[in-house]
């Protein structure tokens, strides 16, 4: 990936993801929780995948929080008919007629958002696979970098919904943690229809960091300690989704890898330099439910099973 310069003052994670929550609430009515996910995503250097019905917000949440991390934005709007160099990027005639040159498409920035991500074709979801994991993408043999940092943020409808195409396991596996913003309460509505919040507030998002600020904060967080006994705690989540009477597919190694990052951000948010836990427990009902493949498929179901999984693994003392 393209480096970044180094800040000009030491960034302190806690405060950057206080800053980011603050901003992001400004706009948002209630979903506390989902936006501190969403920065702790952020954080980890993780992707997000906002699931939900049309009109709960999904869009905004991801509009509002690129918005407050600042660097360059794009957005990409997902429909069948999307090409795979439509969103990568393709190679086209140079300017002076002679050979071709590389033309890069709406994932070179730092913070994409990839709307209705499930109503692309498989073969363009496909196209993420390799930029997501690895910051690059391969074009006729040759590499093309992302701008550092790098997060996608996608939304997606239910798979009922018409037009929608299912997201293969390759591709929920690369997002980091997912999260479902719900039906608002009548006085967060009330918040939203006054203009109090909501996307007439967008404008008005304040920018609270620089990408040089959130790759150092990125820095600080995987620096946070994760003691022996929580890599064996996280490790029998994972286990025991494999185990499950009503699992086709378990939790994988990257999963795994997922909880920790999401467990250290959190850590990291509420200001301590170990991870604890209920961190790894509470970042697990983020990242675990999406990656599951059941008998069927259910949301309210895949997350009865992941409570279940946590609740069968014995939280180490310390």
């Amino acid at each position: 990936m393209t480096p970044v310069s180094a800040p000009s003052s030491p960034v302190d994670a806690t405060l950057l993801a206080t800053a980011l929550t603050t901003a992001v609430g400004s706009v948002m009515a209630g979903r506390e929780e989902q936006i501190e996910i969403a920065t702790a995503c952020v954080l980890a250097g993780g992707h997000l995948l906002i699931e939900d019905l049309p009109g709960v917000g999904k869009t905004l949440l991801a509009q509002s929080l690129a918005a407050a991390v600042g660097g360059s934005f794009s957005r990409v709007q997902g429909c069948a008919d999307l090409l795979p160099a439509d969103v990568v990027g393709t190679l086209a005639p140079a300017a002076d007629g002679f050979g071709l040159h590389f033309r890069p498409g709406p994932v070179f920035a730092n913070v994409v958002l990839f709307d209705e991500l499930n109503r692309a074709n498989p073969r363009t979801q496909s196209a993420l696979l390799e930029v997501m994991e690895e910051g690059r993408v391969t074009v006729d043999g040759q590499a093309h970098e992302v701008p550092v940092p790098f997060v996608v943020m996608a939304t997606q409808n239910p798979v009922e919904m018409a037009g929608t195409y299912p997201l293969a396991e390759g591709v929920t596996d690369r997002f980091t943690c997912a999260v479902s913003l719900g039906q608002a309460s009548a006085a967060e509505e009330v918040e939203v229809l006054t203009g109090r919040r909501g996307r007439t507030r967008l404008a008005a998002v304040p920018t609270v960091a620089h990408p040089v600020d959130v790759a150092a904060a990125r820095t600080a967080v995987a620096a946070v300690h994760v003691a022996e006994t929580i890599a064996g705690y996280t490790v029998g989540i994972l286990q025991s989704t494999r185990d499950h009477p009503h699992v086709r597919l378990g939790a994988s190694t990257r999963a795994g890898v997922a909880t920790i990052a999401i467990a250290k951000a959190l850590a990291t948010m509420q200001g301590r330099d170990h991870v604890a836990p209920h961190d790894v427990s509470r970042a697990a009902t983020f990242t675990l439910p999406h990656r599951l493949v059941l008998d069927r498929r259910d949301r309210g179901a895949v997350d009865a099973v992941v409570a279940e999984c946590i609740a069968q693994v014995p939280a180490p003392r310390r």
